[in-house]
């Protein structure tokens, strides 16, 4: 057996990506009452700020699943900022889709 097989698991060289069970039942509670939260608020009358409140929820919920569940805290600096680039690609869109919609 080599090295590496004996090692165990070692998916992105010897980085550690932390957190127990115990974290991501936090972190599923947390989406399970952000999502509890979105479906309460579809049933409020706040008129223009519904799609804002909900998108807001929407980013909070995939920070938590980007950060935690995919790991990305602990994988290198450059596919960090790969992927900040794609999310503000989209960011992106998503405004100008918006701008396009209300002065349409």
């Amino acid at each position: 057996m080599t090295d590496h097989q004996e090692s165990g698991n070692v998916a992105h060289g010897s980085t550690d990506h932390g957190g127990g069970y115990g974290q991501y039942l936090l972190i599923w509670i947390g989406l399970l009452a952000l999502t509890a939260l979105t479906v309460s608020l579809a049933g409020v009358q706040l008129g223009r700020w519904v799609i804002i409140t909900a998108l807001t929820i929407a980013s909070i919920k995939s920070v938590l699943v980007l950060q935690v569940f995919m790991h990305l805290r602990s994988e290198d600096r450059m596919f960090r900022v790969f992927v900040a680039v794609a999310v503000a690609t989209l960011l992106i869109f998503i405004v100008l889709t918006f701008f396009d919609y209300a002065f349409h």
